[in-house]
């Protein structure tokens, strides 16, 4: 009785260490903890593809904690994890759905950041998806028809390309085209070598000019430059002459001068159009007493 006593003991101590055991070895293949040693961290992304409950979430590569919960909101993705309490995370951190393997394994990546601010863990954080290599296949596959008439539409350029090159006529052109290239070229050189010794005196006959231009120049550099002061005080002169000339014009025309008031006074013009009047009365007068009886004067002269 007494050793199956013992015996029942042994059972159940070995059961409890398993299950220890168990324990244990899921919470280190889970990341869990029965203390409270972690922060809870949402996370936002775009597209999500690939991601499971129980990947690990690592910063600066480092398994710091996994994701513990996914959920699709709107059009986004919110994505709950657990990471160690003792991690200092700054308001810029940066948090990437990055590829563990080539086989397809998703990981969050988490860069800290470097702002003075620390990262408020009750906010929703934005995170950036990183395209893998099925999801650039799936990207490539949805772009198969623009790629096949693309394709297309190059071998058709190549074809095109091919005929012109090979056609006949255009490369007997080119050759003909290369052959005047190659008789004007060693007609220029020929052009060229005689006239070596006209060019060499031509270039020194420029370097003699320049010289020559320069030397007078400083020779008359002073006389140069009274010549350009005293143009300038002429131009000046003269713009001072042009705007009296405009002041005189503007006081002719607003008649403050004796000519504006003689060509603006309307009075002065029509007396001078009732004189011009009168006198034109008295030649026609005259001309038709000197026409006909001569030039009658019928005055009344009295005398004291």
């Amino acid at each position: 009785m007494k050793d199956q006593r013992k015996t029942e003991i042994k059972v159940g101590l070995t059961v409890i260490a398993g299950l220890i055991i168990f324990l244990w070895i899921l919470g280190w293949a889970k990341n869990f903890s029965f203390t409270s040693n972690e922060k809870t961290l949402r996370i936002k992304f775009n597209n999500a593809s690939g991601l499971a409950v129980g990947d690990y979430i690592s910063v600066n590569g480092v398994r710091e904690g996994n994701v513990e919960d996914i959920n699709i909101e709107n059009n986004s993705v919110i994505v709950t994890g657990k990471i160690s309490k003792g991690l200092d995370l700054r308001r810029d951190a940066v948090f990437a759905l990055t590829m563990t393997d080539l086989m397809g394994g998703k990981k969050i990546d988490i860069k800290p950041g470097t702002a003075p601010e620390a990262l408020d863990y009750n906010a929703v954080q934005q995170g950036v998806f990183y395209y893998d290599i099925p999801s650039v296949m799936a990207f490539v596959g949805s772009m198969q028809d623009d790629l096949v008439q693309t394709l297309k539409g190059v071998k058709v350029t190549l074809n095109s390309i091919n005929n012109y090159l090979t056609d006949k006529k255009m490369n007997e052109d080119i050759k003909s085209s290369m052959a005047n290239l190659n008789q004007l070229t060693v007609k220029l050189n020929s052009i060229t070598e005689e006239n070596k010794s006209n060019i060499k005196k031509l270039m020194d006959n420029s370097v003699a000019l320049t010289s020559d231009a320069k030397d007078l120049i400083n020779a008359n550099k002073d006389n140069i430059t009274s010549t350009v002061t005293e143009a300038k005080g002429v131009l000046q002169k003269t713009d001072s002459l042009v705007t009296k000339l405009n002041n005189f014009a503007n006081e002719i025309k607003s008649r403050n001068n004796n000519i504006g008031k003689f060509f603006y006074d309307d009075k002065l013009y029509d007396d001078l159009n009732k004189s011009l009047k009168q006198v034109n009365e008295l030649t026609k007068i005259l001309i038709e007493q000197l026409t006909n009886k001569g030039f009658k004067v019928d005055a009344h002269i009295h005398i004291f």
